[in-house]
């Protein structure tokens, strides 16, 4: 294990627990049919934009994602958020003093599968993912036809020209999404921000705006049935997903966060997601006695 393929203690024996509310079984059967007839129509889809550019791959796959988070039952909640770092510190400068006319790099805390599919619907960006991804079948597709850019975590030496890969796509005016954990956490914590990727907004002069993405149910109650951590197979996950009833997803953005170095950015990032996800959860959360 290499320290860029980070572990969280999450698991699902000890993370997850049953929803407040559950759907009807009929319900459920059908957000499953629902799930297979539009992963179909992305593979439809994701052949059919092989000859559109990016920006109209990117708006493809903005409207397929949608229709994804509508079949499992889950409703997209957007709101702006105060960042609890951003120019709170003397002599920092924002990641987006250089060249003019990059796009953002938006971070994210990283809790399910549905994430990216979250990240696609409300903002026009290209997904930053794994490069295993590429061989999954159908996903894969989908992927690729997002204009997703992909990083080899296996191998460090790779590094480097991911990176640039990135630099490259935010320089030419792409917002790309990324989740710097490296891994899933159940979203009743999180985890470090590894730096790498915010090499790639320094080098192309890219604000870095934070996103804080939050699973709720019932009356702000975290719901951790999205979350896809440890061992826990996808099949399992959307299992829980269809059976809340009432599942939604906040979506908090966050004003840009500013970092002399990649360190820097990656802390003050992290702690202005922190700042919504950790605090949110220990509000709603009973603590054990």
């Amino acid at each position: 294990m290499n320290p860029w393929m980070p572990t969280a203690p999450c698991g699902p024996a000890g993370c997850l627990l049953p929803p407040g509310s559950r759907a009807a079984w009929p319900l459920r059967a059908l957000r499953l049919v629902a799930i297979a007839l539009a992963v179909l129509a992305g593979t439809v889809l994701a052949l059919a934009g092989r000859g559109l550019g990016t920006a109209g791959r990117v708006r493809l796959t903005r409207a397929w994602s949608r229709l994804v988070l509508r079949a499992v039952g889950v409703r997209v909640e957007v709101r702006q958020g105060f960042a609890f770092m951003a120019g709170s510190v003397s002599g920092l400068r924002p990641a987006g003093d250089g060249p003019s006319g990059a796009a953002p790099l938006f971070v994210a805390n990283h809790v399910s599968w549905l994430d990216p599919l979250v990240m696609a619907a409300v903002l026009p960006c290209r997904p930053l993912a794994k490069r295993e991804v590429q061989v999954w079948p159908v996903i894969g597709l989908l992927a690729a036809g997002a204009g997703a850019l992909f990083i080899d975590r296996d191998r460090l030496s790779a590094l480097p020209e991911a990176v640039g890969g990135v630099a490259a796509a935010l320089a030419g005016g792409h917002p790309v999404a990324a989740f710097p954990e490296g891994t899933t956490w159940c979203g009743r914590g999180m985890g470090s921000f590894r730096p790498a990727v915010f090499q790639a907004a320094l080098d192309a002069g890219a604000p870095v705006r934070p996103v804080a993405i939050r699973y709720l149910e019932g009356e702000d109650v975290p719901a951790t049935g999205p979350a896809y951590v440890g061992d826990d197979p996808l099949w399992a996950s959307i299992r829980r997903v269809v059976a809340v009833r009432g599942l939604r997803v906040e979506v908090t953005m966050l004003p840009a966060v500013w970092g002399r170095d990649r360190r820097e950015l990656a802390w003050a990032a992290e702690s202005s997601v922190a700042s919504v996800v950790v605090a949110g959860a220990a509000h709603a959360l009973p603590v054990a006695a």
